[in-house]
């Protein structure tokens, strides 16, 4: 695994690597891997990419790179069709910069105020992202000087050509210095492109990303329209009603992967997490419990889940949309092996519709959207797999004395038909699930905490260097509940003690034991009665 390219080989500045690791990426998507290195290196890059490849981030990360922030001139420019576009591409420059606040972005297209645009390329801007239209438009009005550029973007080239944007392109570069380099990004490289290429880059570098052929024809795929802070319900109601022995929910970040696994839990499912950070042996424990039906979702990211080789997989759900369309073919080939059939079922909000657009195009599929599953089906799925229990009960025998009893009881005032109906009334109240049976607090007796904490020896201390931070981070990060409700922390030189709510506490207790606090085994159990 360590062997592909990672953001670290790409010598970036601390400030962008943090960005990175914010924003969750793992490791380089395809064109990433092939473009960044091309692209610092000082060579015009032409890269043949389809939206959803990672391209924004393969020529946004070296263009903020070569940037001078104390120069409060337009240093670089991408040009791209639409105002759709030119948001997304500024959005995720900004993300890309959040260490970096001395470099500003502006997206210019038509629809919006020009004065706010004109207010900001005053003030001095060292980005500019626009629809050839609009950046045309400053250049006649001499707003917007190109003549400190050092790189020129052109995103979605082909869609440009398509739109009739020719001529104000040809006229844009002819406006900016000899001595840049041009980068140009499109899906598809028809004459005209290649005309562009010629006549405005210097000796460019072709790279392409090809991609693997779709071989699934076992899945059976679908989206679901869900805003993201509705998606949580979604994926447990989507989980009831499959009621999967074995599922993968795909995250695209390590981080989203580790709260979603939290949350999850926190709801009473037997879910853990795997992500590219992991080491092998919780990459092992985790596959283990896996496989022996310990664990029945597993929440993944793309990079983990190349190590995944399990053939009973029910369902694939992709909380988010891929950035890479190739990834939803990794991950969709997870289930319906061995000869079985599967389900894919991708959760999409309204700004993932181009991703889904970009899939379909090129899986050659037509992904039909299904509806948000309610509580009621959830309760009517429920009420049927109760009734075939009922049914198997029966089949398996041994009944005799318990129908003696209806019989008995329905010679009353109860027809057998109302006594049945509220037997099965009482065990849907009930609840289905393990979880919704276990009890809600576990009792760990006396622990010396607080009232409606439990407090927990752990064996690291001083001497391991831990600090307060460290604690509140395993144990927030592990197990999904808050930093701010973790209590009292007492550090001493060889072992820490810590409280945690109890409704909590039996997740704690086991997550953490598997777990480590600064490389070392937490080695965690209840406090004694008496406070050290």
């Amino acid at each position: 695994m360590n062997s592909r390219i990672q953001f670290s080989d790409f010598n970036l500045s601390k400030e962008v690597g943090k960005a990175i690791e914010d924003m969750g990426f793992e490791e380089p998507t395809p064109i990433q891997a092939l473009a960044i290195p091309l692209i610092q290196s000082g060579r015009d890059v032409t890269a043949q990419a389809q939206t959803g490849t990672g391209k924004t981030a393969a020529f946004g990360i070296p263009v903020i790179e070569k940037i001078d922030p104390a120069n409060r001139a337009v240093q670089a420019i991408v040009l791209c069709p639409t105002r759709e576009l030119a948001i997304q591409i500024a959005e995720e420059f900004s993300s890309l910069l959040a260490h970096l606040p001395r470099i500003t972005v502006l997206p210019v297209y038509g629809g919006q105020p020009i004065e706010r645009q004109l207010r900001a390329l005053h003030s001095g801007v060292h980005i500019v992202i626009g629809t050839p239209g609009r950046v045309m438009d400053h250049l006649r009005r001499r707003t917007l000087s190109l003549r400190d550029v050092t790189t020129v973007v052109l995103d979605e080239a082909d869609q440009m050509l398509d739109m009739g944007f020719r001529d104000d392109i040809e006229l844009i570069l002819k406006n900016v210095p000899q001595a840049r380099q041009t980068l140009l990004f499109s899906a598809t490289m028809p004459q005209p492109i290649i005309d562009i290429s010629k006549r405005f880059q210097n000796k460019p570098e072709f790279v392409r990303v090809q991609y693997a052929e779709l071989t699934v024809p076992q899945t059976e795929q679908s989206y679901i329209e869900v805003k993201d802070r509705d998606k949580l319900d979604v994926l447990c109601r989507l989980i009831d009603l499959a009621d999967p022995q074995l599922a993968i929910v795909f995250c695209n970040t390590k981080r989203r992967a580790e709260e979603l696994s939290g949350k999850v839990r926190a709801r009473g499912y037997r879910a853990d997490e795997l992500h590219g950070d992991m080491k092998q042996s919780q990459r092992d424990r985790v596959m283990g419990g896996f496989r022996k039906g310990s664990i029945d979702i597993l929440i993944a990211t793309d990079v983990a889940a190349r190590g995944i080789d399990v053939d009973d997989v029910d369902i694939v759900i992709n909380f988010d949309v891929p950035q890479d369309v190739e990834y939803y073919v990794h991950r969709i080939g997870r289930t319906g092996r061995a000869g079985k059939s599967g389900r894919a079922v991708t959760f999409v909000s309204p700004r993932d519709y181009t991703k889904l657009h970009e899939i379909q195009k090129y899986a050659k599929v037509q992904i039909p959207r299904i509806p948000v599953p309610t509580e009621s089906d959830v309760a009517e799925t429920r009420t049927r797999s109760v009734i075939e229990k009922v049914r198997e009960t029966i089949k398996a025998g041994g009944i005799e004395g318990y129908v003696r009893i209806v019989e008995n009881e329905s010679e009353g005032d109860l027809s057998s038909v109302e006594i049945a109906a509220a037997l099965l009334k009482l065990q849907m109240e009930q609840g289905s699930g393990e979880a919704e049976q276990k009890p809600a607090v576990a009792d760990f007796g006396d622990t010396g905490a607080e009232h409606g904490m439990v407090r927990f020896f752990l064996a690291v201390g001083r001497q391991h260097k831990v600090a307060p931070k460290d604690i509140v981070g395993a144990i927030a990060g592990e197990t999904g509940i808050p930093g701010k409700a973790i209590g009292a922390i007492r550090i001493l030189d060889s072992y820490s003690f810590v409280e945690v709510p109890k409704e909590h506490a039996a997740d704690v207790y086991t997550i953490m034991k598997e777990r480590t606090i600064r490389n070392q085994p937490t080695g965690i159990e209840p406090a004694s009665g008496n406070r050290a």
